[in-house]
């Protein structure tokens, strides 16, 4: 069973939970999970820098922030998506906001199911996994969008 639970904690903005939840199964069904529980919060700029500083170390937002909080068979986590630097990033990336959105949510799970970008080489594969089902779901063939 993939669990998925999504907060909107930003000040403005909502984002549609089905679209979400969606993302998030898809990831786990193409990386064969079976069983996960994953909270995705959507935050703004302020609480995004506020949580990099303090978890993280780094100043500044970011525009995703990934926790595991399990091991073993049951992948556990929250995914904190900043929608103040999705929207940035959508109009800089010539993207709409909803897929942009879309591909943070992707990106965040994928760290939770043992990706990492640490490296240039792990950050291509990372890549490559990221756009395939993001190419999926805000495409023709998609799931249902953000």
């Amino acid at each position: 069973m993939i669990d998925v639970a999504v907060f909107n904690a930003h000040p403005a903005h909502r984002i549609r939970r089905a679209g979400v939840v969606a993302a998030v199964r898809h990831v786990a069904k193409g990386e064969r999970r079976r069983q996960a529980a994953v909270s995705v919060v959507f935050v703004g700029n302020r609480t995004s820098a506020r949580m990099n500083r303090r978890f993280l170390g780094h100043e500044g937002g970011t525009d995703v922030i990934t926790f595991p909080l399990g091991e073993g068979r049951l992948i556990e986590g929250e995914v904190y998506v900043n929608l103040d630097r999705a929207r940035a990033q959508a109009r800089e990336y010539g993207v709409r906001f909803a897929d942009e959105v879309c591909r943070l949510v992707v990106h965040g799970t994928l760290h939770l199911f043992g990706y990492d970008d640490g490296t240039v080489a792990l950050e291509r594969r990372m890549k490559r996994h990221e756009d395939r089902y993001v190419g999926v779901l805000t495409g023709e063939r998609g799931h249902g969008r953000i």
